[in-house]
């Protein structure tokens, strides 16, 4: 406890807010490491998860890639790249965007696939093209699911960022890897409740955007479901009495 009570301590204390080792410095390069690998995970993962969804082609190629690519150890790749490329940022980032791009994939992919077909054979009915139809409907109705992947991928981005450390970078990281080095647990344990904190944040603000995107046609007939279900709830407890 008492080191868990240093931990916060050192985080709330205003000296080590800012300068070349500060908190702020050190959060501002994680972001910068999470948000290049997310972008070019992204820019991988759409195009490959909507050509996927939409024509259900390449679906067990993907499944079974994405299932290979998360049992990958990112330390060792890490380690890998670097010894091909040396030290510096974009080992690193390589390393984050295979970690990205799997659930990025299944996200999108299963977003597509998990739409009723009926609704896309409507579609079709009323003489929509193929692009009008991913665009319009497929893409619209998926994105709840599509931004959980990203919720994913980007939880798992941040908690992993935390290896840019090992090769001299900058980050959150450096507050565990110093610590470690130094013995320094409090200093350790600061750094990884700062990384808890930015993921918890940053997972709370993609549920809300996760919220706002969900269409308000599947919004009320979830809602219209829930309070079925909350009607006969009690009728079925009085059946269950009367018995």
């Amino acid at each position: 406890m008492d080191f868990i009570l240093q931990a916060i301590a050192f985080i709330f204390d205003p000296q080590n807010l800012f300068g070349e080792k500060g908190i702020v410095p050190r959060l501002g390069e994680h972001l910068l490491y999470t948000g290049i690998s997310m972008a070019i995970a992204l820019v991988i993962a759409i195009p490959l998860g909507l050509f996927i969804g939409h024509t259900g082609r390449g679906r067990n190629v993907a499944v079974a890639s994405t299932s290979s690519f998360r049992a990958v150890p990112t330390f060792g790749l890490l380690l890998y790249f670097v010894l091909l490329n040396g030290i510096g940022l974009w080992p690193v980032v390589a390393v984050l965007v295979i970690l990205a791009v799997p659930p990025l994939l299944a996200g999108i992919y299963s977003g597509l696939l998990a739409i009723d077909r009926r609704t896309i054979d409507a579609a079709r009915g009323v003489g929509m093209t193929e692009l009008q139809i991913l665009r319009k409907v497929e893409i619209p109705l998926a994105l709840p699911i599509v931004i959980g992947g990203i919720r994913n991928a980007t939880l798992q981005v941040i908690a992993t960022a935390t290896i840019a450390a090992y090769v001299g970078l900058g980050g959150l990281g450096r507050f565990i890897i110093e610590g470690l080095a130094l013995h320094d647990f409090v200093l350790a344990l600061a750094g990884a409740i700062l990384v808890l904190i930015l993921a918890l944040i940053v997972d709370l603000a993609l549920a809300g955007i996760q919220k706002l995107v969900l269409p308000a046609g599947v919004a009320q007939s979830i809602s219209g479901r829930s309070r079925n279900r909350d009607r006969k709830f009690p009728a079925g407890l009085a059946q269950l009495r009367e018995g």
